[in-house]
């Protein structure tokens, strides 16, 4: 069907990246204890005033360091332009998806189904309304849906920037320094963003917490970010495999200069 590679690598590459995404925001509502599930006993740490911080975050950036890898990669091959149309078009959907999402939690819910088919003889499974489930879950609120796409936008642009800037003093060496280093600049900014928008204004938390636990999270894609690395470059060695060396360093050439 797609008899040009540089074009079938990018429609696979931008899919990917767009499910990571649209995945990421709907898991995101899920909060999970990092420590507890690695069974590991809570972390205490304090930051901005704030203690008994611990490493629980949401279930999202289970995807997010996947969306990062695949912003370098489209970066390196397809440079700014490729990024930013796959950027603006994940957000046109996700958008898209809660409209959708959000109408659908409008509708009127079968009696059958919202009263008797959560009913269970295990009290840790019985839910009372699985209309209100539906709601509670999928529902997410307008501020944390605004949030995190501003934080998205804002974290691909810086991203694309620092990396093609780091790409120009380096060359075509040092993928981990690039790589690395224009996720720690647009995850600094992404860390914040998000949670000043949905809890600071949305939700009138106090911002030393907001930016306590922006903090924590931080460091949590920091790490992700470092141990990472390898995988950038198994799927940089993918791709050249896949387009042929010819077209991998044409592809990279292009990408530089626009």
């Amino acid at each position: 069907m797609f008899k040009n590679r540089a074009h079938t690598l990018f429609l696979l590459l931008g899919g990917f990246f767009i499910t990571n995404a649209l995945v990421a925001e709907f898991i995101g509502i899920k909060i999970f204890s990092l420590e507890a599930t690695l069974g590991f006993s809570p972390l205490d740490l304090s930051f901005f005033g704030v203690d008994g911080l611990g490493f629980n975050m949401t279930a999202g950036v289970l995807l997010w360091p996947v969306v990062f890898i695949m912003t370098d990669v489209i970066n390196e091959y397809y440079g700014r332009r490729g990024v930013t149309f796959l950027s603006y078009l994940t957000v046109g959907l996700i958008i898209y998806a809660f409209v959708m999402i959000y109408t659908a939690i409008q509708l009127e819910p079968n009696g059958w189904w919202n009263n008797e088919s959560g009913v269970s003889s295990d009290p840790t499974k019985h839910i009372e309304s699985m209309d209100v489930a539906y709601a509670k879950i999928l529902g997410q609120g307008l501020w944390i849906i605004i949030g995190s796409l501003v934080a998205f936008l804002v974290g691909q642009i810086l991203d694309v920037l620092v990396y093609q800037r780091i790409r120009k003093w380096t060359g075509e060496s040092k993928i981990w320094l690039r790589a690395t280093g224009s996720t720690f600049v647009s995850q600094f900014v992404d860390s914040y963003v998000v949670l000043i928008i949905a809890f600071y204004i949305g939700s009138d938390w106090d911002l030393s917490r907001v930016l306590a636990i922006g903090s924590v999270n931080y460091i949590y894609k920091l790490v992700m970010a470092i141990l990472l690395t390898p995988l950038i470059y198994l799927t940089h060695y993918l791709i050249e495999r896949y387009l042929g060396h010819t077209l991998a360093e044409e592809l990279k050439t292009a990408a530089s200069s626009i």
